[in-house]
């Protein structure tokens, strides 16, 4: 993946090497802040109203004021202008500099607004079940915050087991999400997801598909992973991605028919729609 890109903070593009947020920000010291990871299609930020709309909610959920769209749409044509082959934008927002510990200083926020070239996905992903479950109660349930932390470790388990992605259950022992995915099962020939009581993230590409396919939202326990057919994995930077097996579980199709289906469903929903 090109990790180059260029990057605006608090109002200016930053040249290579140059200060960008000090030292103390919060979201460096202890990961108090929001984001947004949006795919950039045909030169312009894809479901940008969506994407705004859920950092509201996570800055707001976190205790955040929000960031002023009119300025993040700004930063994202200045980025956009400078680095046209760019493929993904990254929003962040946190609390701004603060002491070093969990206690919120009273400074204004610290926004950034970076590009990076887009990741290329292999045609399937395998996916490792991780130990360790996902707080479905927890204070930062359904937000996208920058502590991430836990799904650098879920991930990097997953890798050391030649898997793509770490699949969390949540406390109940129920599938939840992936480090940062949904995933789609076909089961009994029923599409199916968790639903967001499950303690998933309400991802976007999730959002879209829920409402181009008939999708049941429902628990699902792993064991029955064993009746599943076909399965994929959606986030915006992969859009529908096919899975391949969990774990030793291979599963009967890569790419299933379904997920042929909702596949060119989408493509052409982002060939009609920037903004969907």
């Amino acid at each position: 993946m090109d990790i180059s890109g260029v990057s605006w903070v608090n109002g200016s593009l930053i040249e290579p090497g140059q200060k960008a947020i000090l030292p103390n920000d919060h979201a460096v010291i202890v990961g108090d802040g929001v984001f947004e990871t949006l795919q950039v299609h045909e030169g312009r930020p894809f479901a940008l109203t969506r994407h705004l709309k859920r950092l509201k909610n996570s800055s707001e959920g976190l205790g955040l004021l929000p960031p002023d769209e009119k300025k993040i749409k700004e930063a994202i044509d200045a980025v956009l202008h400078a680095d046209p082959e760019a493929g993904l934008i990254r929003v962040t927002w946190s609390s701004g500099s603060g002491v070093l510990g969990s206690a919120r200083g009273n400074n204004p926020g610290t926004l950034i607004v970076a590009t990076q070239g887009r990741k290329v996905w292999p045609p399937s992903e395998c996916i490792h079940i991780v130990p360790w479950p996902r707080n479905e109660r927890g204070a930062l349930t359904g937000l996208k915050t920058t502590s991430y932390a836990e799904n650098v470790l879920a991930l990097e388990r997953a890798h050391q087991r030649d898997c793509d992605e770490a699949l969390f259950l949540n406390t109940g022992g129920l599938l939840c999400e992936g480090t940062g995915t949904n995933i789609f099962l076909v089961i009994n020939e029923e599409l199916v997801t968790p639903p967001l009581a499950s303690g998933c993230l309400a991802g976007i590409t999730r959002e879209l598909v829920l409402e181009i396919a008939e999708v049941v939202e429902r628990d699902i326990t792993p064991e029955e992973l064993s009746d599943c057919s076909e399965a994929f994995l959606t986030s915006s930077t992969r859009d529908l991605s096919p899975i391949s097996r969990f774990d030793d579980l291979v599963l009967p199709f890569c790419p299933g028919s379904t997920t042929k289906k909702i596949s060119e469903a989408f493509s052409e929903l982002k060939s009609s729609k920037t903004d969907p």
